[in-house]
């Protein structure tokens, strides 16, 4: 059915996560950046399907974030363990989605289904995320000139603006859904 077409692809990202994740551990970074390539590609090609031919559904609703949220918290994990990226803003960024994730088990619990609307400040945060993983992985790929720059660009205003993007839209989310909780218990 063609109208999975848009849900495979999600799966096939989630798979890249893995070699993705290998190959930033072992140093090979610009093997790194093609994968990295792919899977932006098939980002936005499961997205246009989806819409184009209105094969939206909600596994691939659910689905979506959650290959964007593996390779990224991968990464994350990766560069700060290498040395690449300070404690404290993977810190921001992971704690930021186990804050999130935590609050959405717990509604989900307590008042059944959930609606996954991501505000603009989150998609600003997930953009912000993405280019400075890119931009890191640029900067370590070894490409003279383009990757000095990548780096002068990462280090620090990308990571002062993943500190700003992670801690506002962590607490945009935690006000908003705390509010949300409060008007349905109290209907």
């Amino acid at each position: 059915m063609l109208s999975q077409l848009p849900n495979a692809i999600s799966v096939l990202r989630i798979l890249l996560v893995l070699p993705t994740a290998w190959l930033l551990w072992s140093g090979s970074y610009v093997q790194a950046l093609v994968l990295m390539a792919i899977a932006g590609t098939s980002d936005a090609l499961d997205g246009w399907l989806a819409r184009r031919f209105n094969w939206i559904s909600e596994l691939g609703a659910a689905l979506d974030p959650v290959a964007d949220k593996l390779l990224v918290a991968a990464m994350f994990v990766i560069f700060t363990v290498q040395g690449h990226l300070p404690l404290w803003v993977a810190l921001i960024v992971l704690g930021r989605d186990l804050v999130i994730l935590a609050g959405a088990v717990v509604y989900r619990l307590l008042f059944g289904d959930i609606e996954l609307n991501p505000t603009v400040i989150s998609k600003a945060n997930t953009a912000a995320q993405i280019a400075t993983l890119l931009l890191m992985l640029l900067g370590l790929c070894g490409f003279g000139v383009i990757s000095e720059l990548a780096i002068s660009l990462v280090d620090p205003y990308l990571f002062v603006l993943l500190a700003l993007l992670g801690l506002g839209s962590g607490l945009d989310y935690v006000v908003t859904w705390s509010l949300r909780a409060i008007r349905r218990a109290s209907n």
